[in-house]
């Protein structure tokens, strides 16, 4: 009885030795001197013009000497097992060829294809490409790109980027495809369509093609040397296809297809998949050009997701700050942590996350029913034992939870103290309930004769059955970083008490600090008002505009003060530099603020609010700001550990004297952010001006919170809002029409796609009717004036775009409409467009 055949078998499948090649091309094998010819492919005494027998011929005798001699220099080149070295241009029978030529297991391999023309297009192209893949600075954007930058490139009708799952699956993350062809983008194939012979020959030869899905494999003569040896075609380019796949291009209508390697640290990241629905065969430049660019895309991918990891851990890490910052500060650690419960969901990839702590439940996002709540922290307590736990499989380790959790399939705990009883758990869910078919799921593929197993849709339909039941599992990297998230909230509950005591002891110190602090304000306050009213004034100025700067100054001190007041919720300290310093700014001195966006915890940007108004008072006082021509520089920034450094600096006031006694003032300056915050402090009385550098620790700095002081935005399309509106593209460069499609659809807008052609303009306005259009003036042999006229008979606004400096170029009769220049500015073109869908007046 015959076993059926499906993907399965290409795993015992010997396919870099299938003893034949695709019929595009021809091979011969020499020995290691490249001297006696050893085997040839079936159709080589044909391609290349050699009669009689090829085996146990000389070399030069069958090429030629000078096309011999160059294959052996070729040869000279190249390592065993190395990439082949390339030949173009090479004459061997009165024919061109493109030779590619390697050694592996003491054999030298040589292929020949018909040369493919120019090689210089190709190869530049690739150079471009890889220079926009280079400016690319998010793994989305990249990956997204590199679908599109490959179509372009190669003309495919379907190109897509194909991501491996942990468990050999993948998933359609980027796709560029002919118009008419159905989605692929977000469809899962499982681990079988692509099998472990073939994800190894993807590690070792980044690029496969396949020239026709249905051709007439050449048998290699002999298939066997002497020793019963094959020829390991592992390298070559022309080496045969299994016909299981071939079968399975044929039942998806793929008549032609390649592939590139993307690797990532050694190991298979994912593919870049190319499909062609009739037969296409690629040449050798193009071959090398799209090779080239998948190593270094690799590469770029891999600095993208390395810095990309690196991001995310100081995110985290920044989250686990804060929630440990605000926990170090109250006296119900509990209460605390379930208020930043969202904070610590964000710290580990999850779908929902739930707290256990006090006999109390908060859960937030994809977590299990409450009431299945007491069976897992019973769970809990029986396999946590100092640290973490996790599982992508709950259901196997706590039988009956796939029906009792719903969807919740796998979890991680991490135990919030030494003895059992409080747990912060995160979940994942099921992955086959989070897979969805971005194409049509009717769709149905023609079954060839090794059965419908070969088509996508069923293929997929099998592999979910097998994953019920699991979720993502837990990286290495994620049990690591929970372990650190433990280590830190149980010391944070232990030490709790003690932090306490301490708290209250210092709040004691700080209440008598403070009621001295009251006394000492007050007066620099009064005297700051005094100074500001008796300031030197413009000679000349008005009386009124007198008043109405000093009402403003003393607005603005006023605000300072404030600050203090309000800083519960802490603040960003470029609002009290601006406040503090404002009633200073003038004509007679230079104040200069500046620095990245920040935000400082309540506690420390209260202390930062009183030191620094100490410091704009005494140079108010006696320094930089009390007199004409001064000039104060203020500057932060943020320190690699992620405190935040301060600086202070004055240049062109009175000579500076060190204070001969310490008062309170200079007290405040020097112990206030080392004793409240464990800062740093130091001042230094230089002649020319005072220098002060005050370091914040990381605990009290995070990102800035835009969105408590963030103006509401206007709902509504508006008069030239582009949101949601619809354009259309001509243009016959296709990397320029690409950048502006960039460019308007950051702005909110849909390009319903582009044209290279009038013809091709008119079949896409038959089919639907964009909101406007840019038209490029010149489209090779012919203008854009066609579908000007068409749209403007549709009453659909439009612009011409041109790199040409002289609008003479601009077809007759649009005179006085919008025109665009070449290279596009986003801001230009957005305004011309916004002005062509304003309404009418």
């Amino acid at each position: 009885m015959s076993r059926r055949v499906d993907l399965t078998d290409c795993d015992r499948e010997p396919i870099h030795i299938p003893g034949s090649i695709q019929p595009h091309g021809c091979l011969i094998a020499v020995d290691a001197q490249a001297r006696t010819i050893l085997r040839h492919s079936a159709n080589a005494p044909a391609m290349l013009g050699v009669p009689g027998e090829m085996n146990g011929a000389y070399l030069g005798d069958a090429l030629g000497e000078e096309a011999a001699h160059s294959v052996r220099n070729a040869l000279a080149r190249t390592r065993e097992g190395g990439r082949p070295a390339l030949l173009f241009g090479v004459t061997v029978g009165g024919r061109s060829f493109d030779v590619a030529a390697h050694r592996m297991k003491g054999t030298a391999i040589v292929e020949f294809e018909p040369s493919g023309g120019d090689t210089a297009e190709p190869l530049e192209l690739a150079r471009a490409m890889i220079e926009r893949v280079g400016a690319t600075r998010t793994v989305d954007r990249l990956v997204r790109e590199t679908a599109r930058l490959i179509r372009a490139m190669l003309n495919y009708d379907r190109v897509m980027v194909y991501q491996f799952t942990h468990d050999g699956a993948g998933k359609v993350v980027s796709e560029a495809r002919r118009p008419g062809l159905e989605s692929f983008l977000g469809q899962y194939f499982p681990a079988a369509d692509i099998p472990r012979q073939a994800r190894a020959l993807y590690l070792r030869n980044t690029i496969r093609i396949i020239s026709d899905a249905s051709f007439e494999p050449v048998p290699i003569l002999p298939d066997l040397d002497a020793s019963g040896e094959p020829l390991d075609l592992s390298l070559a380019h022309l080496r045969s296809v299994s016909p299981v796949h071939c079968e399975y291009l044929r039942n998806m209508g793929v008549a032609a297809s390649m592939s590139i390697s993307i690797r990532i640290d050694g190991a298979l990241w994912g593919l870049v998949a190319c499909h062609h629905y009739a037969p296409r065969v690629l040449g050798m430049a193009e071959r090398v050009s799209a090779e080239l660019f998948g190593d270094f895309l690799s590469m770029q991918l891999n600095a993208l997701r390395h810095r990309q990891a690196l991001e995310s851990g100081r995110e985290a890490r920044a989250r686990l700050d804060r929630v440990l910052a605000k926990a170090s500060g109250f006296d119900e650690v509990a209460e605390v942590l379930r208020g930043q419960l969202d904070d610590l969901a964000g710290l580990i990839r999850c779908d929902g996350a739930g707290i256990w702590i006090g006999g109390r439940w908060k859960a937030v996002g994809a977590a299990p029913p409450e009431r299945e709540v007491p069976a897992l922290v019973a769970f809990a307590a029986t396999v946590v034992d100092g640290g973490i736990w996790a599982t992508h499989a709950l259901s196997q380790a706590l039988p009956g939870a796939a029906r009792a959790l719903d969807r919740t399939a796998g979890m991680l705990v991490i135990p919030l103290s030494s003895r059992p009883g409080d747990y912060l758990f995160f979940f994942r869910d099921e992955v086959a309930r989070t897979l969805d078919w971005a194409g049509n799921p009717e769709k149905v593929y023609e079954s060839g004769p090794l059965g419908d197993r070969l088509t996508p849709r069923k293929s997929f339909a099998i592999w979910k059955e097998t994953v019920r039941g699991q979720s993502e599992p837990w990286s290495e990297e994620e049990r690591h970083f929970a372990e650190a998230v433990r280590i830190a909230l149980t010391e944070i509950l232990l030490r709790q008490s003690e932090l306490l005591a301490d708290e209250r002891e210092k709040a004691a110190v700080r209440q008598r600090v403070l009621n001295d602090e009251l006394n000492h304000r007050v007066k620099n306050i009064l005297a700051a008002v005094k100074s500001i009213v008796a300031s030197e004034q413009d000679g000349g100025a008005e009386l009124r505009g007198y008043v109405e700067a000093l009402r403003a100054r003393i607005q603005a001190l006023a605000f300072a003060h404030d600050q203090v007041i309000r800083g519960d919720g802490g603040g960003e300290p470029a609002e009290l530099f601006a406040a503090e310093l404002s009633p200073y700014r003038a004509a007679a001195t230079v104040v200069e603020i500046g620095g990245p966006p920040v935000w400082l915890e309540a506690r420390a940007y209260s202390v930062l609010a009183l030191v620094i108004h100490e410091l704009t008072t005494n140079a108010a006082k006696y320094g930089a700001l009390s007199r004409p021509g001064g000039r104060l520089d203020v500057s932060w920034e943020l320190n690699d550990d992620g405190s935040c450094a301060f600086h202070w600096r004055e240049s062109g006031g009175p000579v500076v004297v060190p204070p001969a006694r310490q008062g309170f003032g200079t007290t405040l300056i020097d112990r206030s952010i080392p004793y409240d915050l464990g800062g740093e402090s130091e001042v230094d009385y230089h002649p020319q001006g005072i220098v002060g550098r005050f370091c914040v620790p990381s605990r009290f700095v995070g990102a800035p919170r835009r969105g408590r002081r963030a103006k509401p935005e206007r709902s509504g399309s508006g008069a030239g809002d582009l949101t949601g509106k619809v354009a259309l593209i001509v243009e016959d460069q296709l990397l320029i029409a690409m950048d502006l499609e960039a460019i308007l659809e950051e702005a909110g807008m849909e390009v319903m796609g582009f044209a290279r052609s009038t013809a091709e303009a008119f079949r896409m306005l038959e089919a639907r009717s964009p909101d406007v259009a840019v038209l490029d003036v010149n489209l090779g042999g012919e203008t854009s004036l066609a579908v000007a006229e068409l749209l403007r008979a549709r009453g659909v606004p439009f612009a011409f775009a041109t790199g040409y400096s002289d609008l003479a170029t601009i077809p007759g009769g649009e005179e006085g409409g919008e025109v665009v220049p070449k290279p596009y500015q986003p801001a230009q073109i957005l305004a011309v467009l916004r002005r062509l869908l304003a309404p009418s007046a």
